[in-house]
């Protein structure tokens, strides 16, 4: 697969509802559009042999345990903590190629995982760590893919949202800390941290890309264009910075910051 038709999945998976976002599929997209001509079949079967051993699981033992015992014991997807900066760790070929990932990134796996097998598993953006919400017969429950899909009790949510700095009476609110984000929320977290990271160490085509996925993601939503502008203005690329700011300013951005953006640019230019 080419860039550019990974930027064309991309697109089209940007355009559907969040009920029928292709998770797995724009994860492979992603990770083609960030170093093209790799093979993902690995993904898909890794996948599918998941998807096989947890219905066996499924038989004899709860949603949550079977599904923690799947990913992390049987698939071995587990987190990264010598490399934990490592791009690899959001790039879901890489992390089946390793075994090893970040939150988010292993997160896709069971999100998809647990769907295709029957079970009701949704993200968890939760401050500073990503998480997995599972429902089960007592209720959803909370499990971290960094740690081997370790159950998390409602008390530590609390104590991490007050490491995290949340007020205390948010941090004591179960149902605001395991509040499930959308497949597609999920996708652009990723992207997120693969921008930053990028940013602070000065590899901007690879910023670029990352923020280009996140406007492909989410086409209706302009705060993307403008770290594709800042991006493309680091590299040195003005026009091409321009031409993004216009794209932000076409989705009714803020006015006055693409405005003044925009006017910098220009003087630059000239």
């Amino acid at each position: 697969m080419t860039r550019e038709e990974a930027e064309f999945i991309l697109g089209a998976a940007g355009e559907v509802e969040d009920e029928r976002f292709p998770l797995l599929e724009a994860a492979i997209a992603c990770a083609i559009h960030d170093s093209p001509f790799r093979d993902a079949e690995p993904v898909r079967v890794v996948a599918a042999e998941g998807v096989r051993r947890l219905r066996d699981r499924l038989r004899n033992e709860r949603s949550d345990d079977a599904l923690t015992e799947t990913l992390a014991s049987d698939l071995r997807l587990n987190g990264d903590l010598l490399r934990f900066d490592d791009p690899a760790n959001t790039d879901v070929i890489d992390v089946i190629e390793r075994r090893r990932g970040l939150s988010a990134a292993l997160a896709v796996f069971y999100i998809h995982i647990g769907r295709e097998a029957g079970l009701v598993v949704q993200g968890v953006d939760f401050p500073g760590h990503f998480l997995v919400r599972v429902q089960t017969g007592e209720g959803p429950v909370a499990i971290d893919p960094f740690s081997e899909g370790r159950v998390v009790m409602p008390s530590e949510l609390t104590r991490r949202a007050l490491r995290a700095g949340l007020t205390p009476h948010v941090a004591d609110r179960l149902d605001v800390l395991m509040a499930p984000v959308s497949d597609r929320q999920t996708l652009i977290r990723m992207q997120n941290i693969l921008f930053i990271r990028a940013i602070q160490a000065g590899e901007f085509e690879a910023a670029e890309r990352s923020a280009v996925r996140r406007a492909l993601l989410e086409p209706h939503d302009h705060r993307p264009w403008l770290d594709v502008a800042q991006a493309r203005e680091r590299q040195g690329a003005l026009a091409g910075a321009l031409a993004a700011l216009d794209r932000a300013r076409g989705l009714n951005a803020a006015e006055g910051v693409v405005h003044t953006a925009h006017d910098r640019l220009r003087m630059r230019l000239n």
